[in-house]
């Protein structure tokens, strides 16, 4: 997998014994993330729960059991430490960036003592500024899931959201089976809150939805073109084009991350230079130049061997959105990683990048 070294995401999930959170964990992520242990303990009853290659912590509170062994006090007194601890540390990679408060939906109403604990949390940790996002799991019959929603959005409570969702298929016996819902949703408002620097992280990681994904690599290639637009300030020859192969494979690089999918570097600028039609380590070749300028009216001369800043931020565009289109099919099984190499992958790429060409000179 390509480093492209996504900044540290902390996620606390809190919720009763049985609420259903690795089975939440594990659905917004694709993998297995909760079933490999309990973690480490960073409190009595709080465990880090850790995935080898994966820059994400789960805070995971089992056997949250307010009239049980598990003392509700004495373990909300554990979670506003481990909240506070973690986000006076100064450390943006040690913080809590997101909290999860699971409640089981099979009743439709709150339990008084769950509805005080939540009431305390918030206000004992309203001074960090952390997103809550109270999920209403397991939510099978729709008069309890908003009857139950609509009770806790009556408290009026300091919440970024109350999300019902089923993280997987339930099989009815004789009945069929109830789709797993919602997941997409709660993805779609956890990236909305999260800090700036954890969204590229969090698209990466979760597997469950492709236009978040997107919508993160499509940030990328902005920030890329306009890179690639300063380098062109000074229109460059076309002799000297080369340098913008850095900032494109960066781009790559970035786009290859938040698809989380394994090409290497080296891998990433021969699909670069392969894509133009180069030859050597020229990035733009002069016949290919002047295909491509003959597409796009009044951004480039051919006569004046030169590449202007335009050029330079239309090309990188160009180049990124084909190869975000290029994961897009290898996310969904129409293509192999392995293809990317091959004359039919390069072939792919460039009838992508043809088309990014086209529709821009359509606009």
């Amino acid at each position: 997998m390509v480093d492209d070294k996504l900044a540290q995401l902390n996620v606390l999930i809190i919720g009763k014994t049985g609420v259903g959170k690795s089975t939440l964990v594990n659905s917004i992520f694709g993998e297995s993330i909760t079933e490999e242990g309990l973690g480490k303990p960073v409190t009595q009853k709080i465990h880090k729960i850790e995935k080898m290659g994966m820059p994400i912590s789960i805070y995971d509170t089992p056997g949250l059991e307010l009239g049980g062994n598990n003392s509700a006090d004495n373990l909300l007194k554990e979670m506003v430490k481990l909240v506070r601890t973690c986000n006076t540390s100064g450390d943006q990679s040690q913080m809590i960036h997101c909290v999860c408060y699971c409640i089981n939906t099979l009743l439709s109403k709150i339990e008084p003592a769950e509805l005080e604990f939540l009431k305390n949390f918030i206000e004992k940790t309203k001074k960090y500024n952390i997103p809550i996002i109270v999920v209403l799991t397991q939510a099978l019959q729709k008069n309890c899931v908003t009857e139950l929603k609509r009770e806790i959005e009556q408290e009026k409570l300091s919440i970024v959201q109350v999300i019902p969702v089923l993280a997987k298929d339930y099989h009815v016996d004789g009945q069929g089976i109830i789709k797993a819902f919602g997941v997409d949703k709660l993805i779609d408002i956890m990236f909305s809150v999260l800090p700036d620097d954890q969204k590229d992280t969090f698209a990466a990681i979760q597997m469950s939805n492709l236009d978040l994904k997107q919508k993160a690599a499509y940030k990328a290639v902005k920030i890329a073109a306009a890179a690639a637009a300063t380098t062109g300030a000074v229109p460059i020859p076309f002799s000297d084009a080369a340098l913008l192969i850095p900032t494109q494979v960066t781009m790559l690089m970035h786009i290859t991350t938040i698809f989380h999918i394994p090409i290497q570097k080296a891998a990433l600028t021969t699909i670069a230079t392969m894509a133009i039609g180069t030859m050597g380590t020229t990035f733009i070749g002069k016949t290919v130049v002047s295909n491509i300028f003959k597409m796009i009216p009044g951004i480039g001369t051919v006569t004046g061997g030169a590449i202007s800043a335009t050029t330079a931020a239309f090309l990188t565009t160009a180049l990124g959105n084909a190869y975000i289109k290029i994961l897009i099919k290898i996310s969904k099984g129409e293509m192999r990683v392995s293809d990317l190499t091959t004359k039919e992958g390069q072939k792919i790429l460039k009838q992508e990048l043809n088309t990014q060409l086209r529709e821009k000179r359509d606009r």
